[in-house]
């Protein structure tokens, strides 16, 4: 078992070493050969990615030749590297389920989609994520992804389809006027004023425009809409997060058996 338990890691380390020079290869071929400059919503995902992969990669080098060479201090630093990621891990999971644990949409009759108020979601959230430079950014990966645009190609005609249709918190908030505004659609992202102008009151009515790289990106709803996604999305997360925690625990054990193996008599004989 003491031998396996070598040999597990060693095989385990090989593995996240594999995934690590993938992650850095993505981020050399995302900001070296993708023409033209990174926009912002590129380097949102560029420099995780490296960072993630450096240092995944060094953990993974500390495990693997600790166990493969039988040298216990590195093991060691391993062990006290797991067990940092494994706290950092249960944290953050305890701070996302905090975060998360408050906004919901309001249904709208007559259509098959809900709609959002920034005031519904976590203070938190709303003074990080959709407050200040980070809304910058954001909007510009929402219009560098053309979510709003993949609509159109779907629904071509009046949007009485597109009324009816599921839509996902950002396609129902973003792409399209609050349903208060009273605004006739032409198709999924270009709408009608009434004459007598629009039937509300809210500033998002004023602020939509047809525009296919302004939209409600501007608007309180589209903020919202993003909140409600984000907050969907890392309540999946956390089914993830679960699982990397036992994950981790189950290596943080074959490393201390890995350890203890180093230590036994036979191992000192065999490896002085």
């Amino acid at each position: 078992m003491a031998k396996l338990s070598n040999i597990l890691i060693t095989a385990l380390n090989i593995l996240t070493t594999i995934i690590s020079l993938i992650a850095i290869a993505i981020f050399i071929y995302l900001h070296f050969f993708i023409n033209g400059s990174p926009t912002h919503c590129q380097q949102m995902v560029e420099w995780p990615i490296l960072i993630v992969g450096l240092i995944l990669l060094t953990i993974s080098l500390l495990g693997m030749i600790g166990s493969w060479c039988r040298i216990t201090s590195l093991l060691w630093i391993y062990i006290v590297a797991v067990v940092g990621i494994m706290i950092g891990w249960c944290i953050f999971s305890v701070f996302v389920f905090m975060v998360t644990n408050k906004g919901a949409g309001k249904a709208v009759s007559g259509v098959g989609f809900e709609e959002y108020r920034v005031g519904d979601f976590n203070h938190w959230l709303q003074k990080h994520v959709v407050n200040g430079n980070n809304w910058v950014q954001i909007r510009s990966c929402l219009v560098d992804t053309k979510i709003c645009g993949s609509l159109d190609r779907v629904y071509t005609n009046d949007g009485a389809d597109f009324l009816k249709n599921n839509l996902s918190p950002i396609q129902s908030s973003c792409c399209k006027p609050p349903t208060s505004c009273g605004f006739t659609p032409k198709n999924a992202t270009n709408w009608e004023v009434p004459k007598s102008g629009p039937a509300s009151s809210d500033t998002d009515c004023s602020t939509w425009n047809n525009e296919q790289n302004k939209l409600c990106y501007d608007c309180k709803s589209c903020k919202a809409g993003v909140l409600a996604n984000l907050r969907m999305e890392w309540r999946h997360f956390l089914i993830f997060n679960l699982i990397v925690i036992l994950i981790l625990f189950v290596i943080y054990m074959i490393g201390c058996c890995a350890v203890r193996n180093n230590y036994t008599p036979s191992s000192i004989h065999k490896y002085p």
